[in-house]
Parts: structure tokens; C-alpha cells; sequence
């Protein structure tokens, strides 16, 4: 089964890691994602750009609406993401919960939904 572990930082947290700390929580994330992809479990990961970079887009009544920013109301803004295959839910929180960013924010398991086309 494939699950997404979507990555929250607070906005109260972001920016106030020193560099060394910083540092510290990037090279855990690169020795954690080689661990993953030499066991087979890791299919993507990715780190996101700072939330005042991001777009919302919305079409209502054929129109397109754009909001600059991640705005979506809350304090807490999504920073990264995982795509991991795991045999099942608690063989993918195990996985989830050892993310380094877990230490300094939220991550959010979630299953994949593979969808079909109707026939």
C-alpha cells in the first residue's frame, strides 16, 4: 500500500532553528531517505518552498481564482512530503514517525487512493 506522510512546520517554529540545528535536521532527513530507498520503501520525497511562495487556485463557475499564499486558516503550513510503500498501517507509522521533521513539527499519514476508471 502506498501512504503520503505530509510535513507541517509551525509558523511559530519556521526560521527560529539556528543554522547549526538546521543543519543538524537536514543531514538526519538525507540519512533517513537513503535508509528508505535502500529498503525499498521510499518512492518520493520532496522539501517545499516557504508557504509565501505558494498559490491557491480555485475554479468557480468556469473562473479561475488565485490567492497568493498557502491560506488555507491555520498557524501550521506544509513544509514537505513523502510517498512511501508500506505493507500496511502500522508498518507505516513506524516509518512516519521516525521522520526527523516529526521532532520539530507534524507529519500527517494518509493512504493513497488508487483510483480506477468506471467502465
Amino acid at each position: 500500500m502506498r501512504y503520503v506522510c505530509l510535513i507541517y512546520n509551525s509558523a511559530d517554529v519556521d526560521g527560529t532553528l539556528t543554522p547549526k540545528e538546521t543543519g543538524e535536521l537536514v543531514k538526519a532527513h538525507f540519512s533517513f531517505d537513503e535508509g528508505l530507498r535502500r529498503n525499498g520503501t521510499l518512492i518520493h520525497c520532496d522539501a517545499l518552498d516557504m508557504p509565501e511562495k505558494a498559490t491557491v487556485l480555485r475554479v468557480r463557475n468556469n473562473a479561475l481564482q488565485a490567492t497568493d499564499g498557502p491560506y488555507v486558516e491555520t498557524r501550521e503550513h506544509l513544509a514537505g512530503f513523502y510517498v512511501i510503500q508500506a505493507p500496511d498501517d502500522a508498518a507505516a507509522k513506524e516509518i512516519a514517525a521516525r521522520i526527523p521533521s516529526a521532532r520539530v513539527g507534524a507529519v500527517e499519514l494518509r493512504p493513497v487512493r488508487i483510483l480506477t476508471l468506471p467502465e
